[in-house]
């Protein structure tokens, strides 16, 4: 059987015909899915629109980095909050005041020990509340995204102030810092999309953001500015001269003067962040810490530049394949004039959403992360 083998003659070569199939199939393994997304991408009704990319390219950097502040961080609060998005510390009582996504504002006593830090359950709005300021008698006054802007006194008592301007519905009601006259000043990041839909609003680069102001005296709601991207943090300067408040998708922070010969201009206090500003906090020593939901990147820039890449995300987000692009979260440090001083980040960060010096720590707030993180600056 062996010889039988041995002498038999080799098989033929294989005939053209024999190698059509082979090649169909792989042709059509290359054509079908570029057939595919191109049907869904002519067929994709989402339409983005061109963004204003000369303030978009390139970031600034800080003379003081860190890039690796987790090594030296804590966890405050581990699994007693569920995304404490905002971090408001009142000096006189001690307590820091939290946003999370259950609906509860709580208090937090932050002990040297983290081990022994208390969380306290204090108001639930029945929404999401996101930033948070103190008020003048004792209360706090908080941005909800859902409900709008409330006032809860220091009792517990929640109050509605304010959930609309000019006929059009807050959707999304961010951030809030209070004058020394009782003037709220705040954001609606979003009049068309919600907090869940909060993507949908980056990828379409049009401006449905507000800055606004609420007069507690005489109920009365302005809009300060308009046709905004994304607008976010608030935060007055030491001097009452000024509010600045951050333009997320736009990666930098305006500043909207309330008195002055520039009273009711606009213009920018810093722009080219190496990331993507959430709230702004003023520390009383002359710096304003601003944190970074997401660091900066070539990819993240090219998506933002081209409407037609950031159609094809939104393809990806409807089929949840959309993938993660937010790393390098963390805080950027400003002087009264918006000159970098210090930026705190790290590769494993994202989702940082506010940053509060108190003494010689920062505080961390998240909208994902279930604590506060806690660095020592020094």
């Amino acid at each position: 059987m062996a010889e039988s083998r041995a002498d038999s003659p080799p098989p033929p070569p294989p005939s053209k015909t024999s190698l059509k199939p082979s090649l169909t199939v792989t042709l059509l393994s290359i054509l079908a899915p570029i057939l595919a997304v191109t049907i869904l991408y002519r067929h994709e009704p989402f339409d983005p629109a061109p963004l204003p990319t000369h303030g978009l390219l390139g970031s600034v950097a800080a003379p003081r980095e860190n890039g690796r502040m987790l090594r030296g961080a804590e966890m405050v609060g581990a699994g007693r909050m569920a995304g404490p998005e905002d971090v408001a510390y009142d000096s006189a009582s001690g307590l820091i005041y939290v946003g999370c996504a259950d609906g509860w504002v709580k208090r937090v006593k932050a002990n040297d020990s983290v081990g022994d830090s208390t969380v306290e359950d204090w108001v639930n709005t029945g929404g999401r509340p996101l930033g948070l300021a103190l008020g003048l008698d004792g209360e706090v006054t908080v941005c909800d995204a859902y409900k709008g802007l409330l006032s809860v006194s220091k009792h517990g008592t929640v109050k509605l102030l304010t959930d609309e301007a000019e006929g059009v519905k807050f959707n999304l009601t961010d951030a809030a810092d209070v004058a020394p006259d009782g003037t709220i000043y705040f954001t609606d990041a979003s009049y068309k999309y919600t907090l869940e839909e909060v993507i949908w609003d980056v990828l379409e680069g049009r401006p449905h953001g507000r800055f606004l102001s609420y007069d507690p005296a005489t109920k009365e709601t302005k809009v300060l500015a308009r046709d905004l991207y994304f607008a976010n943090g608030v935060a007055l300067s030491p001097d009452q001269s000024f509010v600045v408040f951050c333009e997320t998708v736009m990666r930098r922070c305006r500043r909207y003067y309330i008195n002055g010969e520039r009273k009711g201009q606009t213009d920018t206090f810093i722009d080219r962040l190496p990331g993507y500003p959430d709230n702004i906090r003023y520390d009383g020593e002359g710096h304003y810490w601003i944190a970074l939901a997401s660091g900066n990147s070539m990819f993240n820039e090219l998506l933002l530049k081209y409407p037609f890449m950031r159609k094809g995300a939104a393809i990806l987000e409807r089929f949840n394949r959309r993938p993660a692009m937010e790393k390098n979260g963390g805080v950027f440090q400003v002087d009264l004039k918006g000159k970098p001083v210090a930026h705190y980040y790290d590769p494993q960060l994202s989702f940082i959403s506010s940053a509060n010096k108190i003494g010689d720590y920062l505080y961390c707030g998240s909208l994902h992360y279930p604590y506060i993180l806690r660095l020592k600056l020094d």
